[in-house]
């Protein structure tokens, strides 16, 4: 890659953004903000020698931090603060393991399995929860913390205590980093924390009970192995972190590949997010993926390869080097505001609303920010992924059963077959009953699809019947013996069958299977299948 000035300025902008979103993210976490600079040095470094994406930004993520607190909570609650530490930088270990065996065994594809309406709910209900557990910090005062409704009841009870210093400033940099997103080119969240850091330096901002971010520094990398009764639990755990991690992270990188042009391999990238994440453990720091703020602020500032990440890192790793005293006088109110400006964009309802318009999967993405918000991030998260894959299976084992008729005149040998019920000009074939399950058939739907066909053409007394399998390119055992099955049953009573749209590999199972006289008769069009003798 040649190194241009562009992706120099870039990365340094980039750098600017992920100084006090990595600082805040830890804190979401629960950990050092030193933790989340190795973080995203190491990862942003070590996914720039085997990622592909020219603008993804891999570096805590808000969402990443987020399921590690509700992770570590659970998990640690209790432990001293060094084995906790420890305990996490197993977990980060784990979730890179995780992502270099789905690579290996090829298996980019899981990331389907969070459905974008899971996503954007999930989105939705973490930016809330997120965002109300930052308002203490705003507000300058300090709760014990709990669900979102008992730390909403909190901060209502402490309202004679806000600390009115801490309120004006944390709102005067949210309203600064929301006009600076109008110039993506401008590092407004760099500019406000600089601000802050000038605040803290020229005024004594405990005297107006301000708190600061505290000491930075980078810990000494240690290999240090957990108990080994908490191993089970910890792999537990990191199933869902690499799985919101990389569908996050894919969602980012496919959003802008597509955007520009380029093509990106899922299982590659499954594997350079698994290194990421084994650079980041060995650094002692935290989860890290592709989030959505930093891979759009690299994109939108002009960068041109990855070395614009390379850059972002560097800058980074000079800032956590030589800038620690200062990064220390972040006032926490400027870095809450830092994090609800960055998830600002996810409260937008808009794409939830969207789901209702086009009516499908609304509740999904309903049920998966109720769930983040009742149950907490990863209960909730899990609840709604559960909930996805219980929907696609109802609908896989209830197919839609359709009637087709013939479009145009039948004297020109009309090949267009349609579903009767959508297409009124549609002419159904006297004496033949020709219906197409709407939906692959497999051991959970074929008896259940063939039983209504059965229903169907006894209704309408047809003495033919085609049935069209397009959706089905195969069979397995269970579907296979109920095609045959029905076969029988209607043979038994006097209707002949035809298949039509055949694939060739189904055409095979079933000669295999003994059903011969099925595949021969068995026609590539349905056209062709309504013209057979019976």
């Amino acid at each position: 890659m040649r190194v241009s000035v562009r992706d120099a300025v870039t990365g340094l902008s980039v750098a600017g953004l992920m100084l006090p979103e990595g600082v805040a993210y830890a804190g979401i976490a629960g950990l050092a903000p030193g933790r989340a600079l190795a973080a995203g040095i190491a990862g942003g470094l070590a996914y720039a020698v085997f990622g592909r994406s020219r603008f993804a930004v891999i570096s805590p993520t808000s969402s990443s931090a987020a399921i590690l607190a509700a992770a570590i909570g659970g998990t640690m609650a209790g432990v001293d603060p060094a084995q906790r530490d420890m305990l996490a930088t197993a977990l980060v270990g784990m979730v890179g393991v995780l992502f270099l065996l789905l690579a290996a065994f090829r298996l980019g594809a899981l990331s389907g399995f969070v459905s974008r309406p899971v996503l954007r709910g999930f989105a939705f209900g973490l930016a809330i929860t997120i965002i109300i557990k930052q308002l203490p910090k705003l507000l300058g005062i300090t709760l014990a913390g709990g669900p979102i409704g008992a730390v909403l009841r909190q901060i209502a009870d402490a309202a004679p205590r806000w600390n009115l210093p801490s309120v004006a400033l944390g709102l005067v940099a949210l309203i600064l980093l929301m006009t600076a997103r109008r110039v993506p080119q401008v590092p407004g969240a760099l500019l406000v924390i600089a601000g802050g850091i000038a605040l803290s330096a020229g005024l004594d901002l405990h005297q107006w009970g301000i708190a600061l971010a505290g000491s930075v520094s980078l810990a000494v990398p240690s290999l240090a192995l957990p108990p080994l009764a908490l191993v089970p639990r910890l792999a537990q755990l990191a199933a869902p972190i690499a799985l919101i991690v990389f569908a996050e992270s894919w969602g980012t990188m496919r959003t802008l590949a597509l955007k520009n042009g380029d093509t990106l391999d899922a299982n590659r990238e499954l594997g350079a997010i698994g290194i990421a994440n084994l650079a980041a453990a060995l650094a002692q720091g935290m989860p890290v993926g592709a989030g959505f703020s930093a891979g759009s602020a690299n994109a939108a500032a002009g960068a041109t390869s990855r070395l614009a990440a390379v850059f972002a890192a560097l800058a980074l790793l000079g800032l956590a080097l030589f800038a620690g005293r200062w990064i220390a006088l972040i006032p926490e109110p400027v870095l809450a505001a830092v994090v609800i400006a960055a998830l600002s964009h996810a409260l937008s309802p808009a794409p939830i609303v969207r789901l209702f318009r086009i009516e499908r999967d609304p509740w999904i993405a309903v049920t998966a920010a109720v769930g983040v918000l009742a149950l907490g991030v990863l209960n909730g998260m899990l609840a709604a992924i559960a909930l996805s894959l219980a929907q696609l299976l109802y609908r896989l084992a209830h197919p839609s059963i359709s009637e087709l008729g013939r479009v145009g005149d039948s004297a020109d040998g009309g090949h267009d077959f349609v579903d009767i019920a959508r297409h009124s000009d549609a002419t159904v074939l006297p004496g033949i009953g020709i219906y197409r399950p709407n939906a692959p058939l497999f051991f959970a739907n074929a008896e259940a699809a063939f039983r209504l066909i059965t229903i169907r053409a006894q209704a309408n007394g047809t003495a033919r019947l085609v049935v069209s399998l397009e959706e089905s390119t195969d069979l397995d055992s269970t579907a296979l013996d109920a095609l045959g099955e029905f076969a029988q049953s209607l043979a038994q009573g006097g209707t002949a069958l035809v298949l039509a749209r055949v694939h060739d590999r189904v055409r095979d199972l079933l000669a295999a299977a003994g059903y011969a006289d099925l595949a021969k008769s068995a026609t590539y069009s349905v056209a062709d299948a309504a013209e057979v003798s019976p």
